[in-house]
């Protein structure tokens, strides 16, 4: 399992651990990804995310995952949540 949002498509970037006597070496910082589970109202069903703290926050700040999902790019977001948002686009319009 890759660590990468579902929502937003962040994923670990590289940098360095800096001693105090300023040696570097390389590390990874990795997301904060959470096992969530979110309700959509166009469909009346939840579905299973794997999604950071932050995506998760800012569902909450635009309305729920409905409108999280019209307002993302395609290019950000995973097949599962693909699939959903061509869900709500079809209930949507129907």
């Amino acid at each position: 399992m890759s660590r990468v949002c579902e929502l937003t498509g962040k994923g670990p970037i590289t940098g360095n651990n800096v001693s105090h006597a300023h040696n570097k070496t390389k590390r990874r910082y990795l997301p904060n990804l959470c096992k969530v589970t979110l309700q959509s109202e166009g469909l009346g069903r939840s579905f299973k995310f794997r999604i950071s703290a932050h995506a998760l926050r800012s569902v909450d700040h635009v309305g729920g995952l409905d409108a999280f999902l019209m307002k993302a790019k395609d290019e950000q977001l995973s097949s599962a949540a693909l699939k959903v948002k061509k869900e709500v686009l079809r209930s949507a319009t129907a």
